[in-house]
C-alpha cells in the first residue's frame, strides 16, 4: 500500500499541545487568528482542534509508510488445469498462494496445489512454485518480468524446472488486456527421454538424460461489467515443446506443439470472495495423443486434455 501523510492540521495540533501550559489540569483552548483573503483587511478567529495522542499518531505513521505489502488467496476448484491439461486426474485440488510485494515493483511469491494422476511426481504429490518477479509502469500499462521455479517436494529426481515469463498489461476502458510469453531453457525435466507411453510404462527410456526446452505464448482478456460485481474472463495459449515425455513420464507439451482455452465468469459475492465457473480445452485430440499412452489419460481411463467446466471458490486476503 502506499500513503500519504501529515497535514497541516496535525501540524497545527501538536503546535497548540506544545504550546499549553505544562500544569494546566486541562488543555484549554486556544485562540489563533487567521488572516483570510476573503475578508479584505479583517480577521477571524478560530478554536484550535484538541491535542492529539503522540503515541497514536506515530504508530499509525509506521504502518501507514510500510514499503512491504503482504496478499494471498486460496482456493478450492474441481480440476487444476496447467495449460488446459489435468494435473489432478480430473479430481478436486486446493491451491493457496501468497505474495510479497515491495513499494519498488519487487516481489516474491510461493503457490501450491496438489496433484494426482498424470501430476503425480511421487513424494508429497504437491507442486510448489516460486516466483521472484518485478512490475512497472510503461506507457499506459504494466510489465511483468520474472522466473518461476515449478518444484515438486520430496519427489522423483530431475522434476524440477525454472521458466522465465514476461507479461505486458494495459486496458481500454473496461476491458483488460495481458500478453504473455514464458520460456523454459533445456533441462532434463523437460527432456524427450520417452519416445511413446509404452516406453515410459516400462522403464525403458529412449534418450536417457536429454534435455530440452519450452516455450508458452498466451493472451488474456478480462472485462468487467459496469455495476455489477461480474467479471468476464478470457484467455488462449500455445504450447511448443518436446512430443514425448520427459524423465518422469510427464511433459509440459505433451504433443509437441497445442492450444488451449478458457472462457469463465467470476463473480465477487462478498469484498474478497469470488465464484467463478469456466469452460475449458485444448485441441489435443485422442488420436494424436495415442500414442502417449498409457500415460496421457486418467487413472481409469478418459482424456485429460478435453473439454470442461471448472467450479470455483476463492477468497482473498
Amino acid at each position: 500500500m502506499i500513503i500519504r501523510f501529515a497535514s497541516a492540521a496535525s501540524a497545527v495540533a501538536m503546535f497548540a499541545c506544545l504550546s499549553a501550559p505544562a500544569l494546566a489540569a486541562e488543555p484549554e483552548a486556544v485562540e489563533i487568528t487567521v488572516a483570510t483573503e476573503t475578508e479584505g483587511d479583517e480577521a477571524i478567529a478560530v478554536r484550535a482542534i484538541e491535542p492529539i495522542d503522540l503515541a497514536t499518531a506515530s504508530r499509525a505513521d509506521e504502518e501507514e509508510t510500510s514499503p512491504i505489502t503482504l496478499s494471498g488467496s486460496a482456493t478450492i476448484i474441481t480440476d487444476y488445469r496447467f495449460r488446459g491439461i489435468s494435473q489432478t486426474d480430473k479430481g478436486m485440488a486446493v491451491e493457496s498462494g501468497i505474495t510479497l510485494t515491495h513499494e519498488s515493483g519487487f516481489y516474491v511469491a510461493t503457490w501450491g496445489s496438489n496433484l494426482a494422476g498424470w501430476g503425480t511426481f511421487g513424494g508429497a504429490d504437491v507442486e510448489l512454485d516460486l516466483v521472484a518477479g518485478y512490475a512497472f509502469a510503461v506507457g499506459e500499462g504494466k510489465l511483468d518480468a520474472g522466473l518461476t521455479w515449478y518444484m515438486y517436494p520430496s519427489g522423483f529426481d530431475e522434476t524440477d524446472f525454472a521458466e522465465l515469463y514476461a507479461k505486458l498489461s494495459g486496458s481500454i476502458g473496461p476491458l483488460g488486456l495481458t500478453a504473455g510469453v514464458a520460456y523454459a531453457p533445456p533441462q532434463e525435466a523437460l527432456g524427450k527421454v520417452f519416445l511413446t507411453g509404452a516406453a515410459a510404462a516400462a522403464g525403458l527410456p529412449d534418450d536417457p538424460g536429454d534435455k530440452e526446452d519450452n516455450l508458452y505464448i498466451s493472451g488474456d482478456a478480462v472485462y468487467g461489467i459496469a455495476d455489477t460485481p461480474i467479471s468476464l474472463r478470457a484467455h488462449i495459449g500455445y504450447s511448443d515443446g518436446n512430443a514425448g515425455l520427459g524423465p518422469n513420464g510427464t511433459s509440459v507439451a505433451p504433443t509437441g506443439t497445442y492450444f488451449d482455452w478458457l472462457l469463465a465468469v467470476d463473480a465477487t459475492v462478498l469484498e474478497r470472495l469470488t465464484l467463478s465457473v469456466s469452460y475449458v480445452d485444448t485441441d489435443i485430440s485422442d488420436a494424436e495423443s495415442a500414442y502417449l499412452l498409457p500415460n496421457f489419460q486418467q487413472v481409469g481411463g478418459g482424456s485429460i486434455a478435453d473439454a470442461t467446466i471448472l467450479f470455483s471458490v476463492t477468497a482473498a486476503f
